[in-house]
């Protein structure tokens, strides 16, 4: 009996370590360790760090990269504007990229502005644009992603499903 409350409590203790709690008195949800929750009512939560490609120097995945390593994890279209729909948009022109501010609970996520690759291999526009795929596509070669440079951001861009984007996460 001492044995199991040992392990009850020892797998308790790590899960407190990894995962914060968020809401009131018996309703809280569990927010995944290295994810933001910025109080959508989706329930969607945001990784809190851009997804790291071993195969490109980088970190840049084409639509069927990302897509066969991360499945529903990709954030959908409807993510992405419910992102932007709730949350503030700043450019930082000091760290280079964007801060998205929840409207709703005051938390934020950072999107680095680390470029793309073209369809042809060139890598464009590092410190200056965003490019983050979402698992919504539009035809056989072409997927959508959220795309921000300065003062604009934009949901609806299509793209070439070859070119390589960067990759953000979402858990609901």
């Amino acid at each position: 009996m001492l044995l199991v409350a040992t392990m009850v409590a020892i797998t308790l203790s790590c899960c407190e370590r990894d995962s914060t709690v968020t809401g009131g008195a018996g309703g809280g949800s569990i927010t995944p360790a290295g994810y933001v929750d910025l109080g959508l009512p989706s329930g969607t939560t945001w990784k809190a760090a851009n997804e790291v490609n071993p195969n490109d120097e980088n970190d840049f995945y084409t639509y069927g990269e990302a897509v066969a390593a991360f499945g529903n994890q990709l954030p959908t279209q409807a993510q992405f504007d419910e992102l932007l729909s709730l949350c503030t948009y700043t450019w930082d022109a000091d760290r280079k990229g964007a801060n998205f501010t929840s409207t709703v609970n005051g938390k934020s996520i950072f999107l680095p502005a680390a470029g793309y690759r073209n369809y042809h291999g060139g890598v464009n526009d590092v410190g200056s644009y965003g490019g983050y795929w979402s698992s919504t596509h539009r035809g056989e070669d072409i997927a959508c992603y959220l795309y921000f440079s300065g003062g604009d951001v934009n949901t609806f861009t299509p793209a070439s499903r070859s070119s390589g984007h960067s990759v953000r996460l979402v858990q609901n």
